[in-house]
This record gives C-alpha cells, sequence and structure tokens, in this order.
C-alpha cells in the first residue's frame, strides 16, 4: 500500500466539474419546455446534480439529516459510559421539553388570537360607526387604510427581514420531517416575524388564516428549545447535549407541529392524528405519547385564557370564543336517502379540491415571476390584493338587498336582530332599522367570525342564494390570488370558507331532497374541499368532530371526506406536494414507482462519478484536497487486511467530522492507529455533533499536509450497505423508513485488491425525476404502467 493512497483521488477533479457545470445550468432555460409544467427551480437533472432548492426567497443548498445513529468509538464510550441516572434524565427531558412546547405554543396562539380579535374588532367598530352615519366613503377609506398599514407591516417583514416566514411553513416542516434540511426556517427571527407577520395579515381581512403559521410557529419553538436557542445566543448547558442530534430535534418538531394545529383548532387529538398523517415520516408510540402530551398542554392553556378573559377582560377577544363551530346542542338527523347528497357534496368537493390544486398551481408560477424582479415587487403584489380584498369586501354587500328581521324564520333571532358589532349574524350595515344585510354578515367581519356565521344552524332562510354565490365566488378568487404574496398564510381558513359557501348553497338547491341543516352541510361542504384539496381523511376527521363537539356527525363526515379525497387523488396530487415539487425539495414519497422494481442500484452507480473514499489513517493533504474539490458529505474509510490480501470496509466519515478534525489539529507524524486515550483527550462525542464550519475556514499549514490523521475513532462503523443487484424500489424504501443519509452499494463479489465499495447512494439518486433524467425510457414504461 502507497503511502499518498493514489486511490483516494480518483475523479474528484471530474466530479468537481460536473458540479459546477450543473450549477451553472441552474439559469439555463430550454424554449422547447412548457415552463408551467416545470419546477420554478430550473437545473439540470442528474443523480450527481447539486441538491438546490428554493428555501424562503432563496436558491439554497439542501443537505439530508442524520438520523442515523452515528456509531463511531466516541459514541460507543459514552453510550457505555452514560449512568441509570443520565438514562432517566434523558426520558425526563424528552417530556419536560414537549411540555414546555405545548405551553409556550399556547401561550403564543393565545396572544395572536387576542392581538386579531381586538385589531380587527376596533376596525370593524370604527367602520360600522361610519356607516352608520352615512358616511360610506370615509368607512371606506378608514377600512381599506388600516388594512393596507397591516399587510404593509406584515410584508415588509418578510421580504426584508424573514422571506422563510411567508407562506404557510407546513410543506417545509414535511420536508425537514422527511430528511431535509431546510436552512432558516426555525431561527429566532423567522420565529418573531411568523407571529407579527400573522397578526398583522389576518386583521388585515385577508384571505388566509393563522392555522399554518401556527405549525410553523409551533416547529420553532420546538427546534429552539432543542438546540438551546438561537444560533447566536445558544446556551451550552450540559443537559441539552442529549438533544444536540437530528434525531431527537425530529421529534420535537413533530411535537411542535401538533401542538400548532391543536393551538389553531382546539382539536387535541386532530393535531396528534395531523401530524401523524400529513407531516411526520417516521412515527413510533413513544413520539405518539410526546405529541398527545404537548396537544393537551395546549389546550388547558387556551382554556385557561379564555376562562381568564370571560366578560370581556381582554378586550374583544373571547366573545366567540376559539370554536368555530358547535353544534353539540342541536339535534343531527338524517335517514339513509340523505347518503346521496353527502355524496354529491364529496364528489364536487374533490373536483374543486383538484381544480383548486391545479390553478394555485399556475398562479404561483405567475407570482415566482413577479417575485424574481425584487423586494419592491413582492411588497407592491401584497399591497395590491390587499386594496383589491378590501374593496370586495367593503362593496359587495351594497349589490344586495336588505332583508326584513320580522321574517318568520327569524322569530326566534329577532331579539338580536340587527346587529351592529364586531360579531354576530344579521349585521345591519347600510339597510334601515329592522333590517340586515346577509352578505355583509358574511363579508365584513373577520374571517373566523364568518366562518361561525356560514356555520350557523336553524337559519334556513338566513342567507339568500344570490348573497352565496357572491361570496362563493369572491373566496374562489381571493383563496387563488391570496396564497403566494409575501405574508404568513394559511390554507386551512380559505378552503373552509370556499368549502362552506358552496356545502351552504348545495343545502339551498337540495332543501326539497334532504332534512339535513343547512349550517351543517356547511361544514361537511368545507370538510370535502379540505379532503380534496389536502388529501387529509382521519385527522380532517377527528379535527371537524372536535370543532362541531358532536359524534352524531361521524358517519357522514366519514362518507364526505373518503369520496373526496378518493376524487381528487385521481386528477393530481395534494397541495402540499405541488408546493413541494415547485420549490424542488427533494421530498421522498412513502411508495415507490413501480417501474422502479426493473432497476438496480447497480445501474445508478453505473452513471455516477467514481466514490471518492480515505484510508483507515489517512494524509492530511489528501482529505484536504477532497474536501475543497467535492461537495460530498460521506466518505467511505477502508482498511487493507494482509492475511487475505483485500481491501475491507471499516465504515462511512461525515464531511463535518472530518473539518472538526483538521480544525482541532488532531494530526499525527508518523503512520500508526491511535489509542483509545488519546481520542478521549481530544474529542467528546458531544464536539462531533455540532455540524458547523466549512473547508474554507480551516487553516493547514504545508508541514502539516505532510501529516496523518487517524479517522478510525471518528468512522461510523455500521453503515447501511445494499449488494449492487438490489432494486431500486427496496433500496428506496430501506432509505425512507430508516432515515438515512448515505446508504453504501457493494459489489455481489470482490475481486482481490479491489474496493469493497462501488458508490454511495444518497437522497438525490433515489428520487424519480433524477432517475428519469439519466434512463429516460423508464418513462414509457412508466407511461404504459399508467394506462393499465
Amino acid at each position: 500500500m502507497r503511502e499518498d493512497s493514489s486511490f483516494v483521488m480518483e475523479n474528484i477533479s471530474m466530479n468537481g466539474n460536473m458540479e459546477e457545470e450543473e450549477f451553472e445550468g441552474v439559469e439555463e432555460r430550454d424554449p422547447e419546455r412548457n415552463p408551467m409544467n416545470e419546477p420554478l427551480l430550473k437545473r439540470n437533472r442528474t443523480l450527481s446534480s447539486n441538491p438546490l432548492a428554493l428555501v424562503g426567497a432563496k436558491v439554497s443548498y439542501i443537505e439530508s439529516l442524520d438520523y442515523e445513529i452515528n456509531e463511531n468509538d466516541l459514541f460507543k464510550q459514552d453510550w457505555r459510559s452514560r449512568s441509570r441516572c443520565q438514562l432517566l434524565q434523558y426520558i425526563f427531558l424528552k417530556w419536560l421539553l414537549a411540555f414546555l412546547v405545548g405551553l409556550l405554543t399556547g401561550i403564543i396562539a393565545t396572544l395572536i388570537n387576542l392581538a386579531v380579535e381586538n385589531i380587527s374588532g376596533y376596525k370593524l367598530l370604527a367602520v360600522v360607526e361610519y356607516i352608520q352615519q352615512e358616511r360610506y366613503l370615509m368607512g371606506y377609506l378608514y377600512f381599506t387604510g388600516t388594512n393596507f398599514i397591516l399587510t404593509f407591516i406584515a410584508s415588509i417583514l418578510c421580504v426584508c427581514f424573514a422571506p422563510t416566514a411567508a407562506g404557510p411553513g407546513i410543506p417545509e416542516i414535511k420536508a425537514y420531517l422527511n430528511g431535509v434540511d431546510t436552512p432558516n426556517m426555525y431561527g429566532a427571527t423567522t420565529l418573531f416575524v411568523k407571529i407579527v407577520g400573522s397578526i398583522g395579515a389576518v386583521s388585515a381581512g385577508l384571505d388566509l388564516g393563522k392555522e399554518g403559521p401556527l405549525v410553523h410557529i409551533g416547529a420553532c419553538i420546538a427546534s429552539l428549545l432543542g438546540q438551546g436557542g438561537p444560533d447566536n445566543y445558544r446556551i451550552k448547558w450540559k443537559w441539552l447535549r442529549y438533544f444536540n442530534n437530528d434525531r431527537d430535534r425530529r421529534d420535537l418538531i413533530t411535537c411542535g407541529a401538533s401542538s400548532g394545529v391543536c393551538a389553531a383548532f382546539r382539536a387535541p387529538v386532530g393535531g396528534v392524528l395531523f401530524a401523524l398523517e400529513e407531516v411526520a415520516s417516521w412515527w413510533r408510540s413513544a413520539l405518539l405519547w410526546r405529541t398527545f402530551c404537548s396537544t393537551a398542554v395546549v389546550v388547558v392553556v387556551l382554556r385557561a385564557f379564555i376562562e381568564l378573559c370571560h366578560d370581556r377582560k381582554c378586550g374583544l377577544f373571547g366573545e366567540g370564543g376559539l370554536i368555530m363551530f358547535d353544534v353539540s346542542n342541536v339535534a343531527v338527523s338524517y335517514n339513509v336517502m340523505d347518503i346521496i347528497p353527502v355524496a354529491i357534496i364529496g364528489i364536487i368537493g374533490g373536483v374543486l379540491g383538484s381544480l383548486y390544486n391545479y390553478l394555485l398551481h399556475k398562479i404561483l408560477r405567475v407570482y415566482n415571476l413577479i417575485n424574481q424582479k425584487g423586494k419592491i415587487y413582492k411588497l407592491l403584489l401584497s399591497l395590491s390584493v390587499s386594496i383589491f380584498t378590501s374593496a370586495c369586501q367593503y362593496g359587495l354587500p351594497f349589490l344586495v338587498n336588505c332583508t326584513p328581521c320580522e321574517s318568520s324564520s327569524l322569530h326566534e333571532q329577532s331579539s338580536s336582530c340587527p346587529t351592529n358589532g364586531k360579531s354576530g349574524n344579521y349585521k345591519q350595515f347600510n339597510c334601515p332599522k329592522g333590517h340586515y344585510n346577509d352578505l355583509a354578515t358574511l363579508l365584513l367581519t373577520a374571517n373566523d367570525d364568518a366562518v361561525r356565521n356560514i356555520f350557523s344552524t336553524n337559519t334556513p332562510h338566513e342567507y339568500q342564494p344570490y348573497s352565496i354565490l357572491i361570496f362563493f365566488t369572491l373566496y374562489c378568487i381571493l383563496g387563488l390570488i391570496t396564497f403566494g404574496i409575501a405574508v404568513p398564510s394559511g390554507l386551512f381558513l380559505p378552503i373552509i370558507l370556499i368549502g362552506s359557501g358552496y356545502g351552504r348553497l348545495l343545502g339551498i338547491l337540495m332543501k326539497p331532497y334532504t332534512n339535513i341543516d343547512h349550517g351543517l352541510l356547511a361544514v361537511l361542504g368545507a370538510a370535502s374541499l379540505m379532503a380534496g384539496s389536502m388529501r387529509m381523511t382521519v385527522s380532517l376527521c377527528v379535527i371537524f368532530l372536535e370543532l362541531t363537539n358532536n359524534l352524531l356527525l361521524l358517519p357522514i363526515t366519514m362518507i364526505v371526506l373518503l369520496v373526496a379525497k378518493t376524487v381528487g387523488d385521481s386528477f393530481n396530487p395534494s397541495i402540499y406536494e405541488i408546493i413541494l415539487h415547485l420549490k424542488g425539495l427533494p421530498f421522498m414519497d412513502a411508495d415507490p414507482e413501480p417501474w422502479m422494481r426493473n432497476l438496480y442500484v447497480g445501474e445508478l452507480i453505473d452513471v455516477k462519478p467514481s466514490v471518492v473514499s480515505f484510508r483507515g489513517v489517512e494524509k492530511v493533504a489528501n482529505i484536504v484536497e477532497a474536501l475543497k474539490n467535492t461537495t460530498h458529505n460521506g466518505f467511505p474509510v477502508m482498511d487493507d487486511d494482509v492475511e487475505v490480501e483485500i481491501v475491507k470496509l471499516h465504515g462511512v466519515i461525515l464531511r463535518a467530522h472530518l473539518i472538526k478534525v483538521l480544525k482541532e489539529k488532531w494530526f499525527l507524524k508518523e503512520k500508526r492507529r491511535t489509542e483509545e486515550w488519546e481520542v478521549r483527550e481530544k474529542f467528546s462525542w458531544v464536539e462531533l455533533a455540532e455540524r458547523e464550519g466549512n473547508i474554507e475556514d480551516v487553516g493547514v499549514t504545508k508541514d502539516e499536509m505532510e501529516m496523518f490523521v487517524d479517522l478510525h475513532p471518528v468512522t461510523n462503523t455500521t453503515p447501511f450497505t445494499v449488494l449492487e443487484s438490489m432494486s431500486v424500489a427496496k433500496a428506496r424504501i430501506l432509505f425512507r423508513q430508516v432515515g438515512l443519509r448515505h446508504m453504501l452499494v457493494v459489489p455481489k463479489y470482490q475481486a482481490t485488491g479491489l474496493c469493497p465499495v462501488i458508490g454511495i447512494l444518497t437522497r438525490q439518486d433515489l428520487l424519480a425525476y433524477n432517475i428519469l433524467s439519466v434512463f429516460p425510457h423508464l418513462a414509457k414504461s412508466k407511461g404504459r404502467e399508467k394506462r393499465n
């Protein structure tokens, strides 16, 4: 064996040049391609391509997370040295952090609700006062101007300080829990902008909700707690070292996501099931209990604040509570024949949900072209949507006729008709005394109150069909043009508003054929559209049951969700999968494509550059050169077996660990293996858990280049290896279920003196669109399988 390890640097220069060419390809555009069917990020798809994705407003390098336990000598020593007391402390801290995630998420969610209820409430009361004085122009200017300022605050924060705070954040959380490291998504700045931006955007009356942002807020809180605070002011407490790994941080962020859903809907079980069904890629019973603990704490906090703010002790907060629709005291009656209109609602929800996904996909592409022009264009786009929304919400109620309160169907509500407060049905608006404007009841109010009003039961004649049609059409338009602007936004509420609109409209049309209350049909319409767009079933069913507080709705809700999801799946993917594809995030689905069964991992390795590997005791110069000329994050480590004259695999070493070794200058003057005590004096397992630093920050002298490094103590000796004859489908399932970052491919037969590893597979190599770019003939077989 030569000391310079000649095979170490094989094809490094070729690999580096290839990566540079692919990076340049980000700006290349093929005029023959339809840009409306491509991801927003333009790049050449190859197995060795740089993992780039849109995170916030920037094109960022994307890396996989290390969910696999790195079993090197230092980890084994640390694990052996842990006492029973330390293990109990580790378990206790897991539960303590889960409790803190729920506590802080509940407090912040309450503060957001308190701020939104008061800001939007006092704004609407001032507008009503102008309308009562018949100063309609001043009312419009005040309403539009206030919404303009609130939108400006929310948008300027997202554009200038935290672009990753814009949007719901759920697709990025879903990608993170799938194993994709999305940069700057969970920082303190993002958390602050998400909170303030959500208050501003929702208070401005935009067609968006705080549900998606609350999920992101919960995830940010969990991430900051797990790492001990922001990056620049991180607490280095000894007990936090247990959570300085991607595996435990993943579990904490799962708790945060479920807490956010619970805080949005006051649905603890629904929050747990949302995390299980929609965002989490790995699940186990221990995590189930901790997420349930977090959501239980959230519910207790929300209930405590509602009791505290009772009788307007917190301004306007608490008038409507946090439950949008409580029908626990309503008699729900339906028969077997009602299954037909319920199924029709499900079918329409599936069709409209898939159509909504399709149109939103196209609009997001148009918005991307606008946003690429600069920050001022992002801001102008947000403000333009705000002005249009305010004009429609204020002006459209003038188009409908006033309804008298003395109608026979309103005798029970006549005492509260008309109303001029912030919330409640039967808004007087521009109508004379004793009359109300049904469209103003739905438009000139907060979004949560609009949902509460259209869900109201025992009100079959409160809304005119013409008003519901205007409401449905308007929110279809607003739901499409509002999502995608530079403010924190959620998809739940816009879809609920659209679905409840056509559900109520169908209730009016099908009145002769069903006895189901129109308010209940509005609930079923909202559920069907959410299932048709987001493709969730179990979690949505439980969330709606916890919202309505009535188990009698369970059978028809289940039917609606199942029908809507089935119909939607036959047209296009869910809205979150579409956003993941647009952003270029390498999300790995649970089920591989059928044509992957006909492809072997050895064929993938054949089209990749040769593997870059190290000897167990390697020269410093070779390590530095490899790190500077490649972007690989994992390198096989080999040893010679003198007795049988073969090269054997010792394990795989991470790029971050190599940089740590170079920074600490753990060099040897002679080529030898180190003793265990030497390693413990220089490194600890906690230090290796840090992934900070770049090779450009490492200074190595000319004399140090000639020294050696013993890589054995920091090498993961138990990497996952697969035979080259394994199918890509099976390898992909293993990669996703275990949560791998690197998968080593070994030959079926090893010849004497040859490298025992023929290649390394990463997430990028196992994505369908990357494989099809190298093996285009598989696309034809994919098309045949779809037709069959």
